[in-house]
Parts: C-alpha cells; structure tokens; sequence
C-alpha cells in the first residue's frame, strides 16, 4: 500500500470518527433535553412577562406532578406546586443561596411528620408572569435540594382549576 493511500485511509478513519462522536454526542444532547422536558414541562414558565392578566397554565410531568420553573426574589427556582402546603418551603440549602432571613420558628406537619423548621418572609415569589411581594415561607431542614414547595401563601392568590393533566391559575377575582 502507498503512501498516498495510507494517508487517504487514515483521513477517511478519522472523519469517520469525526462523524461518530459527532452523531452521538447531539443524539445525547437532544436526549438529555427530552428527558428534562418530560420532568419539567413548565420550565418556560421562569422567562414569561407579567401584564395581560392571562392565567397560567401548567402541564402535569411524567411522574404526575405540577413542577414549574419561577423566582424567589429574582432567582430562578424550580417549584413544586403543593396546595396542601401552607407556605412556599425551601430547603436549607435554597435559603442559603437566597441568602433569606429567618423571623422565627415554628412546627410544621408533614407528610414525613411533625418537624421544627424556621418561618421566612420571600420579598418577591414570581411565576408564569405573576409576582407577589412579601410572601410567607418557611425553611424546613428535612427537605434536600433546590425544589421549593409552591404553598397557599403564593397560591391563594389564584383561582385554581384542575382538569386531566392541566393545572390553570387564574388571578383571583375581587370581589
């Protein structure tokens, strides 16, 4: 074999490879972005505009959960949204991060038992458009991560309507 063949095989083996790594690494990427897809659907949410008064719709994930990307006092925060929590808990961790201020303590009762936490005021609590200012919150030390539980003290702000797999938030009407 010649010189000049060896040097074309070995060019044709490396786009090849070139092309392999290539295909595999975007199949990856597209695959990690439809697995995150799937466990937040309402990531699009932390980006949306306030002002036309539209509700916010949510879909549920794959596990059946209502998880929404919004902000803590400007920060993006993945939420879960828990209408059986009274306030927006974050985890010790989160508060940290959000370098939030404790105004007491309190017991709560979860669904992992009665567990002593601090209670918190969020300056700003946004979603899909929404803010409210000077929110309730707690900080629980049994939760690990950076989910927060999206309580009543955000929630009761909103009519809430569930039906199949969507969760609708109108702004709540005064009456």
């Amino acid at each position: 074999m010649s010189d000049d063949n060896r040097a074309v095989r070995r060019t044709g083996l490396g786009m090849m490879l070139l092309f392999w790594m290539l295909f595999i690494g975007t199949g990856t990427w597209w695959f990690h972005g439809y697995l995150e897809g799937q466990r937040n659907p309402n990531a699009h949410l932390v980006n949306a505009v306030s002002g036309d008064g539209a509700p916010v719709v949510l879909e549920r994930n794959r596990a059946g959960h209502f998880l929404a990307t919004g902000r803590i006092n400007g920060e993006p925060v993945e939420f879960l949204l828990d209408t059986g929590a009274t306030y927006v808990a974050v985890s010790s961790e989160l508060a940290d991060r959000l370098r939030l201020e404790t105004t007491g303590s309190a017991w709560f009762n979860t669904a992992n038992g009665r567990v002593r936490g601090d209670l918190t005021t969020l300056d700003e609590v946004s979603l899909g458009g929404f803010a409210a200012h000077e929110v309730r919150g707690s900080i629980s030390p049994g939760m690990q991560g950076d989910v927060a539980l999206l309580g009543m003290s955000f929630l009761n702000r909103f009519d809430i309507e569930i039906r199949d797999a969507r969760m609708v938030l109108h702004p709540a009407r005064s009456d």
